[in-house]
């Protein structure tokens, strides 16, 4: 069985280490490479789904996402059937099933991203059914062969002159510089394009019925809209087959999550709740009914007081919907009886608030859910429904195979008392090796908004990455401070006018909380954060200087007064936390003095935590010269360490690959470096691969007096390395001269060769092992034949940068040059040619670092084989790749 599993380990994994392919521990890019199921639809008939998944393009510096279809009434090897539809170095997104579902219509990058593209699920590639050359986005289905789309008509001719100009000047918020998105309709068969809406002011989004005859749509209020939240949306009831439009939900907050009963007769929507409603203040979800008949809203009781968390999905005339639950989520289906509905809990067993919907069938009867908890990975289930009923859950596609091996750390939602004694939760992740009754680091992970929430699902990316810091040693506190949603409407509400002073203090009390347990060390806590959560670390270091050892906010405010013109929502949000504009003359001041007390830019000469700040250039969201305004008042102070790290043509969330493994190394090594006490062991100037590098690796060998090998019992003998755990050892090098001569003395070499690899018979090779068996105390060996194939298939990858003719040859010599060459290698000495054991780079077998496997000399292996090369061996890895084992030949020792 050993001797299998070496060989199944060298044929598989020679190049890529057994190690890591078992390694348990997370690393970064772990973290960047989870997959996860997006953009699932079930087709017509529910026996496909049509799914996508992101994959990071190296070359690209960014992610694509592909398409793939799972049959669900096909399975391979104990799970549903799937396969991948696109792989290119582009996106392809959108994608839906023909109303037939024999086949799928997407939209992609390629191609400048302005094309329809199908592709027959009979096979063959994707092709392009149309170019746009104003674009397309959001394709529906109105009917069997018609989409609606949306778009616009084109430029208009002041702006093509500017463009033949090259005149990129911008003209902030004006109105004759819009981009006015329509909506129109085409036909896939006639390839006619028909424009459906003519408003003056683009097309946000849009639902349409399921029969195609009704339409919701809504429309920007203004150019600064964004900004300030003025004038709100105007959303509209089309009626597609007449042209008819009925202006709707007017007085209403931000509706949105439309979703059309079966019969299309009526339609289910969100809509917020909250006290400022002019600012689109934060609030609580919830739910209308609407029909298109008479137009009037009505409000579903949910009999639920913290309102719609999530999403919506209309089932015939019911609704599941998403309850927000505080640091879960509730899963309900509100059945419709006459004028009102009736709640009934979705029936999900132990999996109960931990699950959300991701996809329903066309009959309402199949589901496809996403199950998950703060220290379970996501798995994507398909199972039956009949009415609040679900059954036979069975996984849809086996994701994160890698990640499913690593260790997870324990995790639980808690509570404690925060800002008025009230309750606050939090998701907690102990350390990996966490032992009761001891004391550990504590770093808190705060979540951005502030109305967003950490729930008890699988929250791993680049902003937060809990595994790693637990594995760390570490605790990880994600806080729902106040200001939060998911915990009802007094809670979200209230940090308006009132920012910092109840999250500060559910969060400090969270750490003593820790710290009274004894869970956590008080001298050893950092925090980070983006967002929200950077601009509550950086208040947190100002505060409570004493308490934090470490901080890296990333994307986060310090300067309030520059916040409310530059932020591209920044007068809505700084009204609704500030309750004002900065010029307002409040009490008794010409001011709005809030906007100063409020601003850590203020009190940053406070701050002694050594402090890493993150900013992308083209962030609006929190202007990006915040973070320049944070790091010089740092520096300027110069009371703690600071470093900034700026990401260009980055917007507020980090995109490219580079930029995201960039900041979580530079984060973690900061961490590692303040709160952990780890010193920075990494040279700059030091190059791993390089000829440096390779000696430092050499000097960490095993060595007798200058001479490789081990001291056993007075003798030297082979340093043997472990494949794997539980397989064989290996030697770390061919027999030496000086080890062989430990056995016989007779045995001559020059006195600068005791490193050289000793050159001997097989009969002297085996009178060896017998020997050193009996000094182990076990049996050493040579390579039986299948761990030798698998030896010399890696030697062949290798031999032509080691001993090997190739070497001396000096250029990528032809199989037709080598009888020559080998000629004049005859004019040469030819114990000048053979060279100390390890002059050339290491590579693994399994775990284990051995040298020489490519050249030198060949080595014996068990039934008169052989494997590797000599000095005198030419290396062809387009050939059979044969030793000759001229010259000599030497051997390694096999221990099991």
């Amino acid at each position: 069985m050993k001797q299998l599993s070496f060989y199944l380990l060298c044929s598989l994994v020679f190049l890529c280490t057994c190690v890591r392919a078992q390694q348990t521990d997370w690393t970064v890019d772990d973290i960047l490479s989870q997959e996860s199921m997006s953009s699932v639809t079930f087709s017509p008939d529910g026996t496909m789904l049509l799914w996508s998944k992101r994959r990071g393009v190296k070359k690209k510096d960014s992610y694509v996402s592909d398409l793939y279809l799972t049959r669900l009434d096909k399975q391979k090897d104990s799970t549903f059937l799937t396969t991948q539809l696109t792989r290119t170095d582009d996106s392809d997104h959108s994608a839906i099933f023909s109303r037939d579902g024999e086949s799928i219509y997407f939209l992609s990058s390629r191609e400048k991203g302005k094309k329809l593209w199908r592709m027959s699920l009979y096979g063959g590639e994707a092709e392009a059914v149309h170019e746009f050359p104003n674009g397309i986005s959001s394709p529906q289905w109105k009917d069997d062969h018609t989409l609606v789309f949306r778009s616009f008509d084109g430029k208009d001719l002041r702006k093509m002159e500017l463009e033949k100009k090259k005149d990129n000047v911008i003209v902030v918020e004006d109105t004759t510089s819009w981009t006015i998105n329509r909506l129109y309709t085409f036909d896939v068969k006639k390839k006619e394009i028909k424009r459906l809406t003519d408003d003056k002011k683009p097309v946000r989004g849009f639902t349409l019925s399921r029969d195609g005859k009704w339409l919701i749509y809504s429309l920007s209020g203004s150019p600064h809209q964004g900004a300030d939240a003025q004038p709100k949306s105007p959303y509209y009831l089309l009626n597609v087959e007449t042209g008819a439009k009925t202006r709707i939900l007017e007085g209403m907050q931000t509706p949105g999550r439309f979703a059309f009963t079966d019969d299309s007769k009526a339609f289910y929507f969100v809509s917020q709740l909250s006290s400022n409603p002019e600012w689109d203040g934060a609030g609580i979800g919830e739910l209308y009914y609407m029909t298109v008949a008479d137009k009037k809203p009505v409000k579903v009781d949910l009999d639920w007081d913290l309102g719609v968390g999530g999403g919506i999905e209309v089932m015939g005339n019911d609704v599941w919907v998403s309850l927000a639950n505080r640091a879960t989520r509730r899963e309900a289906l509100y059945v419709k009886n006459g004028n009102g509905w009736t709640r009934k809990d979705i029936d999900l067993g132990e999996m109960k608030d931990h699950v959300s919907l991701v996809a329903t069938s066309k009959k309402d009867d199949r589901v496809i859910l996403n199950y998950s908890t703060a220290g379970k990975l996501p798995k994507y289930l398909l199972a039956d429904r009949k009415g609040s009923a679900i059954s036979n859950p069975k996984e849809v596609v086996k994701l994160n195979k890698k990640l499913a091996k690593k260790k997870i750390t324990r995790s639980e939602v808690v509570e404690w008392k925060g800002w008025k004694g009230e309750m606050v939760t939090g998701i907690l992740y102990y350390p990996e090796d966490y032992q009761e009754g001891r004391s550990y680091p504590l770093m808190l992970s705060i979540h951005g908004g502030p109305s967003s929430a950490d729930l008890d699902r699988w929250s791993e990316r680049w902003s937060t990455y809990p595994q790693l810091l637990a594995q760390r040693g570490s605790f990880v506190l994600k806080p729902n401070y106040h200001g939060s949603n998911n915990h009802g409407l007094a809670f979200v509400e209230s940090i308006k006018e009132n920012y910092y002073d109840p999250e500060m203090e559910d969060i400090m009390n969270g750490i003593n909380w820790l710290i009274e347990e004894g869970k956590v060390h008080k001298d050893s806590v950092g925090t980070m954060g983006w967002s929200n959560g950077a601009i509550l670390t950086t208040m947190l270091t100002v505060r409570y200087p004493e308490m934090f050892k470490v901080a890296c906010p990333g994307a986060g405010d310090v300067n309030w007064t520059s916040d409310y013109g530059t932020c591209g929502f920044g007068v809505s949000f700084d009204q609704s936390y500030f309750g004002g504009a900065p010029w307002d003359d409040l009490d008794g001041k010409t001011y709005n003095e809030k906007y100063i007390t409020k601003s850590p830019l203020f009190e940053l000469e406070k701050v002694t935590t050594p402090t890493i700040i993150f900013h992308g250039s083209e962030d609006r969201a929190v202007p990006r010269d915040q973070g320049w305004e944070y790091y010089r008042a740092l520096q300027q102070v110069g009371k703690a360490p600071v470093r900034f790290l700026w990401f260009p043509g980055q917007p507020h969330g980090l995109g490219k690959i580079t930029h995201q493994q960039r900041k979580m190394n530079e984060e973690l090594a900061w961490i590692d470096k303040y709160l952990f006490g780890k010193a920075d062991k990494k040279n700059p100037t030091f190059k791993k691969d390089s000829p440096l590098a390779m000696l430092l690796q050499k000097d960490s060998l095993s060595r007798v007096n200058g001479l490789y090998g081990q001291n056993l019992a007075r003798t030297l003998v082979p340093e043997m390395v472990k494949v794997s755990k539980d397989s064989i050892s290996i030697g770390r090098f061919e027999v030496t001269n000086a080890q062989f001569a430990a056995f016989s003395p007779e045995h001559a070499y020059g006195r600068t060769e005791g490193n050289h690899p000793a050159r001997v018979t097989r009969p002297q090779a085996q009178q060896y092992l017998k020997w050193l068996s009996a000094k182990l105390g076990t049996t050493a060996r040579l390579p039986n034949a299948k761990e030798a194939a698998a030896l010399h298939k890696q030697a062949t990858k290798v031999g032509a940068k080691e001993n090997t003719l190739n070497y001396w040859a000096g250029y990528a010599i032809t199989p037709d040059e080598v009888a020559d060459f080998r000629r004049k290698m005859e004019e040469v000495d030819a114990l000048s040619l053979f060279k100390s054991v390890g002059s050339f780079a290491g590579v693994k077998v399994g775990s284990a670092l051995v040298y020489d496997l490519g050249g030198n000399v060949a080595e014996y292996a068990a039934g008169g084989k052989s494997y590797g090369y000599g000095a005198y061996d030419f290396v062809d890895p387009a050939g059979k790749g044969l030793s000759t084992g001229d010259k000599g030949m030497g051997f390694r020792v096999v221990v099991d």
